[in-house]
């Protein structure tokens, strides 16, 4: 590419003056296969009009989130939580993803005690004292993409389920911390894991955090368990989901058979996911939708 070439990041900025020194500090850094390091493709690098754009459907996103979570309480269904989701997405001009993405049927995933994810609201799931949940949000917005999960304690949770609760919050809290421009991927996975694995839980391998912002899932795939300095290179203009999720017994997981969706834990014991989107900057990592 030319120096006075429009930016291939889309900015119509010159090149020069836009990704040429980003591409040569690329090209500087030596890369082991021996851990499985990588640079990152171009197409999950995003320019400021597109950070602009996950940041505003994030805006919707976090709204959501605290409006929904002032409606957990005991005696509440799934359903109706679900409904005031898409009631506040739609109302403020954003699209929930999930509504018949790949034929998921409702607007937002809420998952209780031992089902890990993509828990399917319904009527008949009924929210009582004691339970945990997660309840996960993706919204669209002028084409733009921003997902973000939190948990909730419904009345008086048991202590295992609070610390398990915590925990899992604290493991992606550090795996945040971890994410920082020209070091890899690893750092996010193994500061998530180890934390994970020194209190006594599992991380669930068979899902993970994506890119995130131009399209629902993209590269890199987190895993959030592994080893430092290993995986995808971090880099400036980058969004992509922290959201561990940890068992409190075995990492296996079943997926239901009849509705394909739901993931439980496959010994029955309790899990929890905190997600949310960052974008890495120039400094770290800044936090997007939460």
């Amino acid at each position: 590419m030319d120096r006075n070439d429009n930016c291939w990041c889309g900015s119509k900025k010159k090149y020069k003056s836009c990704h040429l020194k980003f591409d040569e500090k690329i090209k500087g850094i030596k890369y082991s296969w021996l851990l499985g390091q990588t640079r990152p493709p171009r197409h999950i690098i995003n320019n400021e009009h597109d950070i602009e754009g996950i940041k505003a459907s994030a805006v919707i996103n976090n709204g959501c989130l605290d409006m929904v979570g002032q409606l957990v309480k005991a005696g509440v269904d799934t359903e109706t939580l679900d409904n005031a989701c898409h009631e506040y997405i739609v109302s403020h001009g954003g699209i929930p993803a999930c509504l018949n993405y790949e034929g998921y049927p409702k607007s937002v995933c809420i998952s209780l005690n031992n089902v890990v994810c993509h828990g399917i609201p319904s009527k008949n799931t009924i929210l009582k004292d004691g339970d945990i949940l997660n309840i996960d949000i993706t919204t669209i917005y002028n084409g733009y993409y921003a997902d973000a999960s939190r948990m909730f304690m419904v009345g008086n949770v048991s202590p295992e389920a609070e610390k398990l609760v915590r925990v899992t919050k604290e493991c992606m809290d550090l795996g945040i911390a971890a994410a920082k421009p020209w070091h890899f991927l690893g750092d996010v996975n193994a500061a998530c894991g180890n934390h994970a694995l020194e209190n006594g839980y599992t991380v669930v391998t068979a899902l993970g955090g994506h890119g995130v912002g131009k399209h629902f899932h993209m590269e890199p795939y987190v895993a959030h368990i592994g080893e430092p300095n290993t995986g995808m290179l971090m880099v400036p203009g980058m969004v992509f989901t922290v959201e561990p999720m940890i068992s409190a017994g075995r990492p296996e997981v079943d997926v239901d058979e009849e509705d394909g969706w739901t993931v439980t834990t496959h010994d029955g014991t309790l899990s929890a996911q905190w997600e949310k989107t960052i974008l890495i900057t120039d400094t770290g990592a800044e936090v997007l939708a939460w």
